[in-house]
């Protein structure tokens, strides 16, 4: 794909009118004014017509995959650890700095998803607007991301249910099984079984936030659990900021990781009904779902939970003992007896939910790559379905291999598997805010509206950089805790940050074999693979200006 100036090159289109995802659009230039060539050429698509992802996402199951990505064990385990680090304002703080960044990020994401919806996502958008290098490097460390992922999440739901059933009575590796057979099999029937799946999920998840919100405020007021607390644990020793800014720093490790997930949204907006629509409503509502389930989460349990409560500071791990004192736990309590079997089923759904998403983010994310060129064409391919069926093996497996590589004493392989992984969300939220800089950059060069965008982000260009800055901070972070150590080791410190050189030799492997250069903003790629036939003509319409506004311009 090339876009010049005085020149048109046509789109690659197949017989059902679809842009195929190797075609190219460009812009011939008649002053300022952007037009689209025709719809017409008689190349042949590399792939059928009729292998296409289906749109069988609704929004009710877009708007909950979002929620979904944004609730999980680090809300209701490890914030308490963050209000032990850093006193409840602090934690607070941290959080809602973390927060606005992954609100920004969302709309940027929001903004390139609406207009080019793919399954690849910000991969793909890396590829055609910064660094097609840039976009190898993000889906390698994301594919691996989301499917050790899995691997950890099966290991810990057998954790979590050795809560009632001792490993004596039924082994954990048998219950691992059972739910990675569950996993595959929901992934394996449709993308709308995922939804469904997410849909229950996360309204399971967002009853438990409500519920612990309007206990907790009952619990502070004195109404249930014993004397009104008010705000006399901000004024312990250490509260409400402990340690500064070091001990809020600290929390952003913890708050960004999270947060991870959010960016699922831009994953599934190819596979989403009408995503034209669906996409900006979802983006939207992340903001109301930061402030309700995280900010007001930590601000309740600042209020109601000592910072120095021994059981925060031990918090933060799926086990027996930490579930017994997750702060959830321990505010719900004070209400309900069994809070500690009710926050265990909700833990349960949580990391189900974790691995079922995973399952489905790296499928889409090795299927994209192979559509792009960056993996074996056959992971390209999908079902009558819609289902990447060869992703979705490939995905199990490598799964199967790290969750066994902790269960029979590889566990050095295991951890350092895991550690590549956990950087690259951050590096993958950079990776966003960098494609939609330059996206908002090579859509105005080449002629497009912006009042004519689908959906636009919040504060550009001040959104993005925010995001860009705030997650290098995080990513340099990583090692924060341990410096701070008398005796800093070195193993651990290599272990913080080994997936940074992994990104690091994956972008400039590739970089350097192929050749790769950054894009030229006038050869930025604006095709789109997977629209409806109905949606051909507004995709049309978004890069020619009006009448009116070409009139004015000759004028």
């Amino acid at each position: 794909m090339a876009v010049r100036r005085n020149s048109i090159e046509m789109a690659t289109v197949p017989s059902s009118g679809r842009l195929s995802s190797q075609s190219s659009r460009s812009v011939q230039k008649i002053g300022s004014v952007a037009k689209l060539p025709s719809f017409q050429s008689d190349e042949q698509p590399i792939l059928p017509a009729d292998n296409e992802l289906k749109r069988g996402l609704k929004a009710r199951h877009l708007s909950m995959i979002s929620i979904a990505g944004t609730i999980g064990t680090g809300l209701f385990l490890a914030s308490g650890s963050s209000i032990s680090q850093a006193g409840p304002l602090g934690a607070l703080i941290a959080y809602t700095m973390i927060g606005s960044m992954v609100f920004f990020m969302m709309t940027s994401l929001g903004e390139m998803a609406t207009l080019i919806p793919t399954a690849g996502s910000f991969n793909t958008y890396a590829a055609r607007f910064v660094d097609p290098a840039l976009g190898f490097a993000l889906g390698v460390n994301y594919f691996l991301n989301w499917a050790v992922t899995v691997a950890v999440e099966i290991a810990a739901a057998a954790m979590i249910l050795q809560f009632w059933v001792s490993p004596d009575v039924f082994p954990g590796w048998a219950w691992s099984l059972i739910f990675l057979v569950f996993m595959v099999s929901v992934n394996v029937m449709s993308v709308r079984a995922y939804g469904e799946a997410e849909y229950w999920f996360s309204l399971i998840k967002v009853l438990t936030v409500i519920i612990f919100i309007v206990v907790g405020i009952l619990v502070d007021a004195g109404v249930v659990g014993g004397d009104k607390i008010g705000f006399r644990n901000w004024t312990i020793e250490g509260a409400p900021i402990k340690d500064g800014f070091g001990g809020i720093l600290g929390v952003f490790l913890v708050a960004g990781f999270s947060f991870q997930g959010t960016e699922l949204i831009g994953i599934a907006a190819g596979e989403s009904e009408n995503p034209r629509k669906n996409v900006p409503k979802a983006i939207k509502q992340v903001f109301w779902r930061i402030l309700l389930f995280y900010i007001a989460s930590i601000f309740i349990i600042g209020l109601v939970i000592p910072n120095d409560d021994p059981n925060l500071l031990n918090s933060g791990g799926v086990d027996k003992s930490a579930i017994a004192i997750s702060p959830f736990t321990l505010v719900l309590q004070k209400a309900f007896k069994p809070a500690s079997h009710i926050m265990n089923a909700v833990i349960l759904i949580t990391v189900l939910s974790a691995g079922n998403s995973g399952m489905y983010a790296s499928t889409r994310t090795l299927m994209m790559l192979a559509r792009d060129g960056k993996a074996p064409a056959f992971f390209g391919r999908v079902n009558g379905r819609g289902i990447p069926m060869q992703s979705l093996a490939f995905t199990t497996l490598i799964s199967a291999l790290c969750f066994c590589a902790s269960l029979f004493g590889a566990g050095e392989v295991y951890n350092w598997l895991l550690n590549i992984s956990s950087i690259s969300g951050f590096i993958a939220w950079l990776g966003i805010a960098l494609s939609h800089y330059r996206f908002r950059r090579a859509y105005v060069a080449q002629g497009g509206d912006v009042s004519r965008l689908p959906y636009k982000a919040a504060m550009f260009p001040w959104g993005p950089i925010y995001a860009l800055v705030l997650c290098t901070v995080v990513v340099c972070g990583q090692g924060y805790s341990e410096f701070t150590k008398p005796n800093p080791s070195a193993i651990n410190l290599v272990a913080c940050y080994i997936g940074l050189p992994f990104f690091l030799a994956m972008y400039i492997g590739y970089k350097f074999y192929y050749k790769t250069k950054i894009v030229p903003l006038m050869e930025c790629d604006f095709s789109v693979s997977n629209l409806e036939d109905g949606d051909i003509d507004e995709f049309h319409e978004l890069y020619e200006p009006s009448k009116n506004q070409a009139d004015e311009k000759d004028q």
